[in-house]
Order: C-alpha cells, then sequence, then structure tokens
C-alpha cells in the first residue's frame, strides 16, 4: 500500500521551493514501501553522516507505516542487514532503528533485536558504540521492565566504563531516561553507583555531561537520592578543577536548589551550596562568573528576604563591582528576582556605577545589552531615581558612534515614555531629543527623526502637532539629502497621529516642495508618502474633514472624519 508519509514528501520538497528534490518526490508518492526501503538502507551505509541521518530520519517515518507482520517481513530484516553490515556506518545507522520497530513486533524477533543492540554496544568501533550509547536510552523506554533490568543497565554499565570519554559521556545521558523507568527502590542499586563514578570520572568532558544534565538527573533519582548522593555530586562539579565543569554546574544552582525536598531545602542550600556558590563568586575564570551571575539572583526567592540581605547581597555586591563586564550585565539583567524580595534600593547605590560603566563599555555589544534592559531597571528604580541618575546616560546612547546603540538608544525612549507616560516625555525627553535637530553632524539630527518616529504614537497627538511637526518640517530644508529623505518618511510615518489640519496646510505643502528636490532619493520618498500611504484631506471649508490613510498601497480598515463642529475625530 502506498503511504501518507510518501506524500508529504513531495508537498514539503515543493513548499521549500527546492526544485532539484520534487522529481524525485513525485516518483516516491507512486512507490510502494518496499520500493522505497533498498535505496534508504543503501544511503544509511554511506560515509557522509548527514546524508546517513537523513537515510535513518526516513526510514523511522516509514516504519510507522508497516502493519505489525509487514515490519517483520520487509523492515526486520533491513535493521539486521545494517547491524550486521560490514562498514561501521551500516552498524551506527542500525543503533537509530531498533527502537522504533522493537514494540509491533512478535516475542521472538524482539530477542532477536536485543541481541542484536547489545553485540553494538560491544562493537569494536567506537563510533558504533557512541551511536549505540546515544540510543541506549531511547531503546530503554520501548523495552520491557525486566529487560531494562537485566539488559539495560548492564550495556549502561559496560558504555559508562568505556575506554572512550566520548562513549562514557552519552552513557551519561542516558542514564536520565534510565533512572525515569526504574522503581526508586532499584535506583540505588542499579544506577548510583555508575552514575557516582560519571560524576568522578577523569574525563572533564564526562563530568561536564554530568553536571549538564543534573537538573534532569535529580527529578528522575527522587528527593532521597538528591539528598544522600546528589548533593555531595553537585558540590564536587562546584569546586571542579576545570572551569568548563565549575560552569556547567554553575549554570544550574538555581535549578538544582529549587528542586530539592521543601522540607530541609534551605538547611541544605545554606549548609552545603553557599558555601560553594561564595568561592565562585571570586573564581578565577570569566565564564564561571558569567554563568553563576545569570543564575545567582534566582536564590533570593528561594531562600526569603532575610537570607537574602544576610547571604546574598553581599555576593550580588561583589558581582557588580567585577571585573568582567558580563559577570556585571547578567547581575543587571536578573534584577527582578531580587526586586520581588527585598526591593532594589538596597542595590541602587552599587548599581549606578556598574550601569554607568556598563554604559561606557568599549565593547558596543556590551552598551547594546545594557540600553536594552534600561526600561526594566527604569521601572524598579523609578521615575525620580532615574531622572536624577540614569536620564543623562539614555541621552548620551543617542550620539553613540554605533548604529545599532542609536536605534537602539531610540527604542529605548519609547518604551521609557510608555512606561512613564506622556507628560514625562514633554518635560524630560522631547526638548532634549529636539535639540538635536541643530547638531553639526548630520547622523545626530537623523537620530531626531527616528526618535520623533518612536515617540509620536506615545506622546498623543497634541505633543506631537505642536513640538515635534515644527522641528520635521523645519528640518526639510537640511542642506544633507539623508536628512531630507528622512524628513519625507518621518512625515509619512507621523501623519497618521496629527490632525488633518495640520496634514493639509502644514504637511502636504512641504511633502510636495520635497517631491521637486534635486536629490532622487528625496524625490522618491516624498512622492511615495503623498500618493502610497496619506490621502491628504479636501480644503477646510468643507463640513468635515475626510483624512484616510493607506498602508502598503491600500486603504485601512476605516476611515476618520474630523467634524468641523465639534472638532473631535470620528471613526466610521
Amino acid at each position: 500500500a502506498r503511504h501518507s508519509i510518501t506524500l508529504s514528501t513531495s508537498k514539503m520538497a515543493g513548499a521549500d521551493g527546492d526544485d532539484s528534490l520534487y522529481p524525485i518526490a513525485v516518483l516516491i508518492d507512486e512507490l510502494r514501501n518496499e520500493d522505497v526501503q533498498p535505496p534508504l538502507e543503501s544511503l544509511a551505509t554511506v560515509e557522509e553522516t548527514v546524508v546517513r541521518d537523513k537515510a535513518v530520519e526516513s526510514l523511522r517515518k516509514i516504519s510507522q507505516e508497516h502493519s505489525p507482520v509487514d515490519l517483520e517481513v520487509h523492515f526486520e530484516p533491513l535493521v539486521k542487514r545494517l547491524a550486521s553490515g560490514d562498514w561501521f556506518t551500516s552498524r551506527t545507522s542500525a543503533c537509530g532503528l531498533f527502537s522504533v520497530c522493537y514494540p509491533r513486533v512478535s516475542s521472538t524477533v524482539k530477542a532477536e533485536i536485543r541481541q542484536h543492540f547489545r553485540t553494538l554496544c560491544s562493537d569494536d568501533t567506537p563510533m558504533v558504540r557512541r551511536a549505540a550509547a546515544s540510543k541506549l536510552g531511547e531503546f530503554a523506554k520501548v523495552l520491557e521492565l525486566d529487560y531494562v533490568k537485566s539488559d539495560i543497565i548492564s550495556l549502561f554499565t559496560a558504555l559508562a566504563s568505556d575506554e572512550q570519554d566520548s562513549v562514557r559521556l552519552l552513557a551519561v545521558e542516558a542514564c536520565v531516561s534510565i533512572a525515569t523507568l526504574l522503581p526508586q527502590e532499584d535506583l540505588e542499586t542499579l544506577v548510583m553507583p555508575t552514575l557516582r563514578q560519571a560524576a568522578e570520572d577523569k574525563s572533564w568532558r564526562v563530568r561536564y555531561m554530568v553536571a549538564d544534565k543534573f537538573s534532569e538527573l535529580q527529578k528522575a533519582v527522587g528527593p532521597e537520592i538528591t539528598k544522600n548522593d546528589l548533593v555531595p555530586a553537585f558540590q564536587n562539579l562546584l569546586k571542579d578543577c576545570e572551569a568548563e565543569v565549575r560552569a556547567a554546574a554553575a549554570n544550574k544552582v538555581k535549578e538544582f536548589c529549587e528542586n530539592l525536598p521543601e522540607d530541609s531545602r534551605e538547611q541544605i542550600i545554606m549548609t552545603h551550596i553557599l558555601p560553594c556558590v561564595k568561592e565562585l563568586v571570586s573564581d578565577t575564570n570569566q565564564h564561571v562568573k558569567s554563568a553563576l551571575a545569570s543564575v545567582i539572583m534566582g536564590l533570593s526567592t528561594i531562600l526569603g528576604k532575610d537570607n537574602t540581605v544576610e547571604h546574598l547581597l553581599p555576593l550580588f555586591l561583589a558581582q557588580l563591582k567585577d571585573e568582567c563586564p558580563e559577570v556585571r550585565l547578567n547581575i543587571i539583567s536578573n534584577l527582578d528576582c531580587v526586586n520581588e524580595v527585598i526591593g532594589i534600593r538596597q542595590l541602587s547605590q552599587s548599581l549606578l556605577p556598574a550601569i554607568v560603566e556598563l554604559a561606557e563599555d568599549a565593547k558596543w555589544r556590551v552598551r547594546l545589552a545594557i540600553i536594552e534592559y534600561m526600561p526594566l531597571l527604569a521601572g524598579q528604580l523609578g521615575v525620580e531615581f532615574f531622572d536624577e541618575k540614569l536620564n543623562t546616560l539614555c541621552m548620551a546612547w543617542l550620539i553613540d558612534h554605533v548604529y545599532a546603540i542609536r536605534e537602539a538608544a531610540t527604542c529605548n525612549l519609547m518604551k521609557l515614555v510608555e512606561k512613564f507616560g506622556a507628560e514625562w516625555a514633554q518635560n524630560t525627553i522631547v526638548p532634549k531629543v529636539l535639540g538635536m535637530a541643530n547638531d553639526p553632524n548630520y547622523l545626530h539630527r537623523m537620530t531626531t527623526l527616528f526618535c520623533i518616529n518612536a515617540l509620536s504614537e506615545a506622546c498623543g497627538q497634541d505633543i506631537t502637532t505642536k513640538q515635534m511637526l515644527p522641528v520635521v518640517l523645519k528640518m526639510s530644508n537640511d542642506q544633507v539629502a539623508n536628512v531630507r529623505f528622512n524628513v519625507a518618511k518621518s512625515l509619512q510615518k507621523i501623519g497618521p497621529v496629527l490632525d488633518s489640519n495640520a496634514l493639509q496646510s502644514e504637511v502636504k505643502p512641504v511633502l510636495e516642495k520635497l517631491a521637486t528636490d534635486t536629490d532622487m532619493d528625496v524625490k522618491y520618498f516624498a512622492q511615495e508618502a503623498i500618493s502610497g500611504k496619506l490621502v491628504f484631506p479636501p480644503p477646510a471649508a468643507e463640513t468635515s474633514l475626510y483624512v484616510r490613510f493607506y498602508r502598503s498601497g491600500k486603504p485601512d480598515d476605516h476611515a476618520v472624519f474630523l467634524s468641523s463642529s465639534t472638532n473631535q475625530l470620528v471613526n466610521e
């Protein structure tokens, strides 16, 4: 029978626009599974890993389309051939196929599949053992519990003791799946000896994998084993001689602490984890400190106000003064955690120097990151603190020599106006932004226009029409063409915010003048604003002024009328 999975291939090829695959996809639509399998079997043996992986992926999908009988007749023999192939490539591919056919075959065939998998787990070639180790957890999930205990555990133990560390670290990954399958009483005897061994492995890559999977292992083994075995193991990983392992463990500190048994959580953290964390704050490796800084603030919600003030606050303050900008940045980016527990005021005196240093950092990506957190900081510190300490920084970013910083600073102002309101913007931000219109640097004058574009909607019609529009219109006479065509774009952008009188009497004449500009780009954007986006109202003598805004050359969903009698906008 033909199968729906093959039909989807041609649809996918067409959707992706890959014409080279389309004829093959059409052909496959007309083929049966027994026709498709031989070429896929051949592709599963080639040397190129990407091709092999795709062939195995296709075979796994095809296996789901077989009935149990067809699976034994057509598919299982293919898996056997790959598993006993001369080349390691075919044997590695076979490892990915056992789990998809095992659940739906007879007990006799199941026994054969288990035997083949056992054989591949002890294959002479490390690449095959790696492939088997990577699929061990997946295979364990489809086995009966008795066979998990009798077969999988012995394979897991053997692979976790393999001479190749690349095999051992994959066995650690499988440990998570295996532990979730076993009853609690079996974990201590069947899994934990091997896991303890992996946590102290001579290869840092294996220890790194243990650290990376620690939270998942913790959930799999349960609270009692966590208290007795994983807490000491986690301490050792946090003190590991390799920085990569310490960094991986540091990344898991918050999650590990969250998952500790509630009745003993605080005691374990204060006695066993916090001393290690204190050492990591002054670690010699910046990646370790940065990893810790990204999660340490989360401990405040776990430990509560008193412990945070007494034990964590000194660590936060130390990290805010760290020489590494990433450390300071990670602390600042997670301030919301502390704000919920103790409020941010206790950090404000140390925050300010850290923010200033990051704001002026030589690396523009660091400056960019602190800009993105500024609205959050402003909301937590309050408008008074912001105006006094941070406003100057935000304005300085608008004239940064890197465009990405100027762009982000513009977006930052918009978010600040949304947070603090239009009245605050009118008194604090707008005058400074408009003052840049007279800056001798044309890039800074253009930034004024970008800010107006961003702020017009948040500030509202009154501020935009009375304060911003005159500046934009004046800039239409700028000597630099780039500024003039950005004036046209700005008028197009703020048009929907303006009242119809301003559109007709002030905006339209300026755009018509720019449409005759000597510069081709200025002319283009002015004409686009006139014809493509805004249709100006008829003269004001009529009873009502009709304004329709266009987007992408099409009328908007509704028209807007300005009644001359009430001077109010009415939506239709």
